[in-house]
């Protein structure tokens, strides 16, 4: 049964009219060149980020493209701070909400599908969601605060990162059912990891926060990284049959909504027209052996929604407190 409906995905994937492939290409400018980060250099690339986005909107609004323009500008806006823009085909973004200079408590937050730079808004709507919850998790809870030299405390220092570093997948397509765009993915995954250690150091608690097809993504990223804990948040799995198999030393957590139309996706390897789909175990199983906890009863958009159950329990893993997490 689940390998029909498997092969009644893809089926339906493959058929359905091409007319948005058809859209014309948008101009933009190559991406600014700028060495990896530093706590010196964050300035210097937020500023040259929001000059290209300007630069992308101007170039999209003369190719008569209103909506990515509108979406451009508004990602050039003042206020915004980006260690990466590509407005590009779809566009990448990597976008920091919080102080990451000085912060020791960091989330990566990683996509599923459909998330373009027109779609950005809402993706970047659960990364200001959960900066908001871990301050307010801050002023209201002492127990968060650290010992310093003589005696003196300080409370975490946040910051919140959307990656949106790679092209996603439509969700009615045949690249969502494979793990194509996540093997691309993942070196580029790994390589940004890499660089934030640089400017947040070693000691700094890095959580990667994956959602739905983003899960691949950190399946494919996982074995070695040097994270703290990883989140599959509406998981169709990751491509691994197990959290050993992952090879990595980080906690893995899992969680699905009750709501969540993701349980109905088949959690099985299939060869189907010469293309292996599907990407195995369920990660909220326990066979799978992550630490599963409770999300409510949200749907597969509901993960990062002010008040929920997820948020707060995703929360508290970026802020280490894990004894306070609750369990599925």
């Amino acid at each position: 049964m689940s390998r029909t409906l498997l092969a009644a995905l893809v089926t339906a994937a493959v058929v359905v009219p091409v007319s948005a492939a058809a859209r014309p290409r948008i101009p933009a400018p190559a991406p600014a060149a700028l060495a990896p980060p530093t706590t010196a250099t964050l300035d210097k690339a937020y500023t040259a980020n929001r000059a290209n986005a300007a630069e992308a909107s101007r170039m999209a609004a003369a190719h008569g493209d209103h909506t990515r323009a509108a979406a451009d500008h508004a990602l050039a806006a003042p206020s915004r701070r980006f260690l990466t823009f590509d407005g590009r085909g779809q566009g990448l973004a990597v976008e920091v909400l919080g102080d990451l200079a000085h912060a020791d408590r960091v989330a990566v937050l990683v996509p599923g599908s459909d998330t373009t730079l027109e779609t950005y808004g809402r993706f970047r709507a659960g990364a200001a969601a959960l900066q908001d919850r871990l301050n307010s998790f801050n002023s209201l809870d002492g127990r968060h605060e650290t010992h310093g030299a003589l005696g003196s405390t300080s409370r975490p220092h946040t910051a919140v990162i959307a990656w949106l570093g790679y092209e996603t997948p439509g969700t009615v397509s045949t690249t969502v059912l494979t793990t194509g765009r996540a093997d691309d993915a993942g070196p580029p995954l790994k390589r940004f990891i890499r660089e934030l250690r640089g400017v947040v150091g070693e000691k700094a608690h890095v959580s990667l926060l994956c959602h739905s097809y983003g899960t691949v993504v950190c399946g494919r990223a996982a074995r070695g990284l040097d994270v703290d804990d990883i989140a599959l948040i509406g998981s169709p799995g990751t491509g691994a049959d197990s959290v050993s198999a992952l090879r990595t030393s980080a906690r893995i957590w899992a969680a699905r909504g009750a709501d969540d139309w993701i349980v109905s996706v088949p959690h099985v390897h299939a060869d189907l027209f010469g293309t292996t789909v599907g990407f195995g175990a369920d990660p909220v199983s326990p066979a799978f052996g992550a630490r599963v906890f409770a999300a409510g009863t949200g749907g597969h958009s509901d993960y990062f929604k002010p008040g929920s159950v997820s948020l707060d329990n995703l929360a508290r893993i970026v802020l280490g407190d894990t004894s306070e997490v609750t369990r599925a």
